[in-house]
């Protein structure tokens, strides 16, 4: 995802009036209609608003983007990750998280500005790749610098190889409303 994809998710998603919303997946390997049935959301219009789900074709597998919803992406990250690695970006108005999966388990999570929290079974698997990000992990300040939230979708990107570009933005899109089984 190039910096430009990174501020249209930034502007588009987390800019709003009401408050920052965005459930971003990334899903190697998977085809948007895969995704979107991994995580019970029916293809379909988007609800009231735009919200719902939006499942992108990307180099490499799926983003899946949701606004004003259910909490879809995020709650069905570990069945979207089932055969493969998944990673999600959280910005609500309550907080701000990443989190990576490979074959349902929680590899590693934390908060957008607290690297140091992070929890799973393997918390410094992308350690480098927070590096290679400019993420100061060892150090005092051990948040993505700039915007966290484009540092994050970076993150996400890196980890599981999935590139959403302004062409595949541009292609037609599979949307969705529905709320995951828990």
């Amino acid at each position: 995802m190039t910096g430009s994809a990174h501020a249209w998710l930034c502007a588009g998603f987390t800019g709003d009036p009401g408050g920052p919303w965005l459930h971003a997946g990334f899903a190697r390997d998977l085809t948007p209609e895969e995704a979107m049935r991994r995580i019970g959301v029916t293809p379909g219009p988007l609800g009231q608003d735009g919200h719902g789900v939006s499942a992108y074709a990307a180099d490499g597998g799926t983003v899946l983007l949701e606004r004003f919803g259910d909490g879809a992406v995020h709650d069905g990250i570990a069945r979207l990750s089932a055969g493969t690695v998944a990673a999600v970006v959280r910005v609500t108005h309550s907080g701000a998280d990443f989190g990576y999966y490979a074959d349902g388990e929680l590899i590693t999570a934390f908060g957008l500005f607290s690297y140091r929290l992070r929890r799973g079974s393997d918390p410094d698997r992308l350690a480098d790749d927070l590096r290679a990000l400019g993420v100061d992990v060892d150090g005092e300040r051990p948040e993505f610098p700039g915007h966290p939230v484009a540092g994050a979708l970076a993150l996400a990107e890196r980890a599981t190889g999935v590139h959403l570009s302004s062409a595949h933005r541009a292609a037609p899109v599979l949307t969705g409303v529905g709320r995951p089984e828990r």
